[in-house]
């Protein structure tokens, strides 16, 4: 396992290495907060389950986050340009 420390920008942006990136194999990436860490895991489309809330951001959409099937669509959308 590699390591990194890495600092936030006063927005609260990180960047994950270009390696790890690159290594992952795709640029969408799945975040789990847990009582003492924060866990990111690469994402593909095709895996994401029916209950996860995918985005959750106070300035977009009012914070209600998006529900998988309208994320998938719009991650659809994009792929397929």
């Amino acid at each position: 396992m590699t390591t990194k420390v890495t600092r936030s920008t006063v927005r609260g942006q990180i960047t994950l290495p270009k390696r790890w990136r690159t290594q992952a194999g795709t640029d969408l990436f799945l975040m789990e907060m847990t009582d003492s860490s924060i866990l990111i895991k690469p994402m593909k489309v095709n895996t994401v389950k029916k209950e996860q809330i995918l985005f959750d951001a106070d300035r977009d959409n009012d914070g209600k986050g998006v529900s998988p099937d309208e994320m998938i669509a719009v991650l659809k959308r994009i792929q397929h340009g």
